[in-house]
């Protein structure tokens, strides 16, 4: 790990905070890096030589109020640590941007690797290609058995009308986005339209 700080992540306000908050998590200086590949909110690993934990924010510069909600990945996060959907347990989440200029939280690290390529997944060869992604639709299986109001999610979000704006939604990106014809996507918008859940 980086012995300086990275982008956006200030290892000397951290260790700090962590201090107040959480005293005796930390054993000794922290070091950090970014974690490459992620498409919205900044992803750190930080350790002290002993532990290692990740640390997520949003990202540098200005960003929309409610596009990368901290405290929203934080309280879903907790909520779902106590079923069978494997997430790390969250252990701070921290509203104040005078520590790192943003909201933050901090959770467990969970050893792993992201495959993010086809040529990666070809590297595990298609048996073992074949269990991981078995073994994702069995986690989405185990997240849709959570009853959102047993784990304290009851008023999280408003899913009644969700899927009737997610269609309206997938609409109005493809229509901005248009670059070529696609056979068949506006044929496939109107079928899935038609056949919305009433419930």
């Amino acid at each position: 790990m980086s012995a300086g700080h990275p982008p956006g992540l200030d290892l000397d306000q951290l260790r700090g905070h962590l201090d107040r908050e959480r005293p005796g998590l930390v054993a000794g200086p922290l070091s950090g890096r970014v974690v490459e590949g992620g498409r919205s909110n900044l992803t750190y690993i930080v350790g002290d030589g002993v532990s290692t934990w990740v640390v997520r924010r949003p990202p540098l510069g200005h960003v929309l109020a409610t596009a990368h909600d901290m405290k929203r990945e934080y309280r879903v996060i907790s909520a779902l640590n106590p079923t069978s959907v494997p997430v790390p347990g969250a252990l701070l989440m921290c509203e104040d941007d005078s520590v790192l200029g943003a909201p933050f939280y901090v959770m467990e690290y969970v050893a792993g690797t992201p495959y993010r390529t086809a040529d990666q997944l070809a590297q595990l060869g298609p048996e073992r290609t074949r269990a991981a992604v078995l073994s994702l639709v069995d986690t989405l299986v185990d997240l849709h058995a959570v009853d959102p109001a047993e784990v304290g999610l009851a008023d999280f979000g408003r899913p009644e009308g969700f899927l009737d704006r997610q269609l309206r939604r997938w609409g109005k990106q493809l229509d901005a986005s248009r670059n070529r014809e696609l056979a068949g996507v506006d044929e496939l918008h109107a079928a899935l339209g038609r056949s919305l859940p009433t419930s």
